[in-house]
């Protein structure tokens, strides 16, 4: 049979595409016009994005079409190209970041998602330029923190990739999968399904250039932090943890992770959350409610500094509360005291960075 364009322009609009419900011709996916050498046809189609789900059985059947109507000696090479380029590989995400620093805690409860956000925003209001990613997907709480529960992320074309467009403010560069999900609804994710969420949060994302990008994970250790721990080389971990002798004990499987010899991220430091309650009519009286001193004790142990120690007070869950940090005030002893921390992270980070390698990526098994 002789070849010719038309006939195999023809055969590919007998091909539905499943993610137009149209032909491959109709959808505009035949990129270039068919090339003919005898018997070989070369096709090129462009897909979505590489990741599409129905990549692989459109090929076949666009090549299963051309050989039913031009005859099945017809050699047929089917050429893909994407209007999205494809994400960069591991180990080549975020190459504008300088820091990561992964809070984390042992238990929930301590405060954790609270110090991430006001941190940011303390590193923020130093000049830096921050990031915060709300790692925790199946409680996400940073868009009620930062009061943009409404806010919708957009998409943005950047050298040739869609990306998501991070929510700002109070400064910060911040992502939430609450930004995505119903606010009222539980999340019930498998575990591949939620991995795969928070590489999209990281690595389909426009973060551009950071100085600092603080990822707030879940409690505990979980599929979460192996993902993370195998998608980012983290420059150091921030441990926090209330005085309390069960949320200390947590606290050093924590750390227990990130020294673990195939992880080998290196502490930071630990933060010693709700250290002691100050009533707001009583402000020089201090009531040790959960403990005194044990986050102290236990840095001294594993020989990392203490960061910072916390108040409990009021205001601070008021202002989380109603998405006004108390990171945001310099007149309190709640913002001063985020403001002393920030200032101690940029530290331990400098020194950090000058004494050793960064941090790799852990292999994948």
């Amino acid at each position: 049979m002789q070849l010719y364009p038309k006939l195999i322009m023809d055969a590919l609009a007998t091909v539905t595409y499943a993610g137009t419900k149209k032909n491959l011709v109709d959808s505009g996916m035949v990129a270039d016009q068919p090339a003919i050498n005898g018997q070989k046809v070369t096709v090129v189609l462009e897909f979505p994005r590489d990741t599409d789900p129905f990549l692989k059985s459109t090929v076949k059947a666009a090549e299963a079409a051309i050989h039913y109507h031009c005859g099945s000696d017809v050699e047929v090479e089917i050429v893909t190209e994407y209007k999205s380029k494809p994400r960069p590989e591991v180990g080549k995400l975020l190459p504008d970041v300088k820091n990561i620093i992964a809070v984390s805690s042992g238990k929930g409860g301590v405060g954790k998602s609270t110090v991430a956000a006001n941190l940011a925003i303390a590193l923020a209001r130093l000049g830096y330029k921050v990031g915060l990613l709300d790692c925790d997907i199946f409680g996400p709480s940073m868009p009620k923190m930062f009061h943009v529960e409404d806010a919708r992320p957009y998409a943005v074309n950047v050298d040739g990739r869609d990306l998501i467009s991070p929510i700002e403010a109070y400064g910060v560069k911040m992502l939430s999968i609450g930004f995505f999900v119903s606010p009222t609804t539980a999340t019930l994710w498998r575990g591949g399904m939620a991995t795969n969420a928070l590489k999209q949060l990281i690595a389909d994302a426009d973060w551009g250039e950071l100085d600092y990008f603080i990822l707030d994970t879940p409690p505990g250790t979980s599929d979460i932090h192996l993902t993370l721990l195998q998608t980012l080389g983290i420059t150091g971990a921030i441990i926090v943890s209330t005085p309390q002798q069960v949320a200390l004990a947590d606290a050093r499987k924590g750390i227990d992770m990130y020294r673990n010899d195939k992880v080998n991220v290196p502490i930071l430091g630990l933060i010693e959350n709700m250290a002691w309650f100050t009533p707001a009519e009583l402000p020089e009286n201090r009531y040790y409610i959960f403990g005194r001193e044990g986050c102290k004790q236990l840095a001294e142990e594993m020989g990392v500094p203490l960061l910072a120690q916390i108040p409990l007070v009021q205001s601070i869950c008021e202002s989380g509360d109603a998405g006004e940090p108390a990171a945001m005030s310099s007149d309190t002893a709640t913002g001063l005291a985020f403001i002393n921390l920030a200032q101690a992270v940029v530290t331990v980070v400098n020194r950090r960075n000058a004494e050793l390698p960064k941090t790799k990526i852990v292999g994948v098994k």
